[in-house]
């Protein structure tokens, strides 16, 4: 008996936009359930970005905008912040770097006034520039060097994947190139990429339009006004042949492969892309999943197993070239090859047999749920905006997804299924190296 076909509805919450003369763009989404705001500035800069001999810049810069701006000192930011009962923090991704906070709704203005003021100008300082210089330097000693399966596997897995600086570079950065770092090449990286024209301001929480939009042009209407960069064009040519790599990491206690195939460009092609959101649920997400019931509960090849979209586990919110990613641990002794070929039967059989009555069902209401709590966080909905406003130029994009994935059909996931052929793959395998 056939499953009863769902339906997933778009969400329903006001989104408005604007843009002010300097160029900044905003997008404002009132909700007055609950007395707290979440503010977000999303910079339309990231690790691609990053010229070559400046590997980590993208993320120090992050580091550096939270030391102080034009009239504040260096950790008042924090003490406003926390101050007011709220919570901050910044992040660097591929394609974009945010700030944020989520405050009661009382600290409105003082969260805008604190973006606004470094916006205008960071304290970009030789002591400053030095200290996080160490700060990201022991981040990556933690994280990286000296963390089990450290940067495994997205720092490892797209230098297999790419032969481009800008998508195969290590985002953390060489200590190398960390340490040569100047004031100047800070301060040009503001100039170039920080302008309020490569920015966008979202908000959303506990306020009227009216009384946002007067704060915001308050706060950011004096901030100068920059044209955005032109962006560059980071793709490059497909895979025609496998690649495979492997490198000992001395803390790992088991063995570890991921592999990569590349999908549709998310931001141009996102018909074309969703359907390989919904094959990573159905080859991965939970106990029912084709390769955790396959791999770990049937074969005990692997002890783990997650797909998704996107190095850094961000479907929409990266821009082209992008992957659906595989990553396994393996038990004591256990075969790389072996499962990297029980993983090609797999894919092969979905991709001849289909999916199953209320599979697909199933995972597109996992994949529902998991959106939809999300957004229902005023920090999230506002990060959320941000980032699709200036990746697509459609905040609204937010309301409209889960819809659009509960449209994907069987026949679009089988399809997906199909290209994930061995000789467009790129894996990467991580050799313990330690005592076993």
């Amino acid at each position: 008996m056939a499953s009863p076909e769902i339906r997933i509805p778009a969400t329903h919450y006001p989104v408005e936009r604007f843009t002010l003369p300097n160029g900044l763009r905003v997008v404002l989404s009132p909700d007055r359930s609950a007395p707290v705001v979440g503010v977000s500035v999303v910079y339309d800069v990231g690790i691609r970005s990053e010229p070559e001999g400046r590997t980590g810049f993208a993320h120090l810069f992050e580091h550096l905008m939270f030391q102080g701006s034009a009239n504040l000192e260096k950790l008042a930011h924090f003490r406003y912040v926390q101050g007011s009962g709220g919570t901050f923090n910044g992040s660097t991704h591929l394609d974009y770097t945010d700030y944020y906070e989520q405050l009661p709704s009382n600290a409105l203005e003082r969260a805008l006034f604190l973006e606004a003021d470094r916006m205008r100008s960071p304290r970009i300082t030789e002591e400053n520039l030095q200290n996080q210089i160490a700060v990201v330097k022991e981040e990556i000693r933690v994280r990286v060097l000296n963390q089990p399966y450290g940067g495994f596997p997205w720092l490892r897995l797209p230098p297999v994947m790419f032969d481009t600086f800008p998508n195969a570079h290590d985002g953390y950065g060489s200590f190398d190139d960390l340490e040569a770092a100047t004031v100047e090449n800070a301060t040009d990286f503001f100039e170039r990429y920080y302008a309020a024209g490569n920015a966008v301001l979202s908000v959303s929480g506990d306020f009227t339009v009216e009384e946002a939009t007067r704060l915001i042009e308050r706060h950011f209407s004096d901030v100068p006004a920059r044209p955005a960069p032109a962006r560059p064009d980071f793709g490059e040519p497909d895979l025609t042949a496998e690649r495979r790599s492997s490198y000992t990491d001395a803390l790992a206690p088991l063995p570890a492969i991921a592999s990569a195939w590349r999908v549709p460009d998310p931001v141009k092609d996102l018909p074309g892309y969703l359907p390989y959101v919904v094959l990573a649920e159905v080859l991965t997400d939970g106990d029912a999943s084709r390769l955790v019931e396959r791999l770990v509960s049937r074969d005990r090849v692997a002890t783990s197993v997650g797909g998704y979209l996107g190095f850094m586990g961000e479907p929409f919110a990266v821009r082209d070239p992008t992957a659906l990613v595989l990553s396994s641990h393996l038990p004591p002794g256990g075969d790389p090859d072996k499962l990297l070929t029980t993983v090609d039967e797999e894919i092969a059989r979905l991709a001849q047999d289909g999916l199953a009555p209320g599979e697909l069902h199933r995972v597109q209401a996992r994949i529902a749920t998991h959106l939809l709590r999300d957004e229902d966080s005023v920090l999230n909905r506002a990060l959320h905006l941000a980032t699709y406003e200036i990746q697509r130029g459609d905040a609204s994009l937010a309301l409209d997804l889960p819809r659009q994935l509960g449209e994907v059909t069987a026949e679009q996931v089988t399809a997906a299924a199909a290209t994930l052929r061995p000789e467009r793959r790129a894996s990467v395998e991580v050799v313990p190296g330690g005592d076993q």
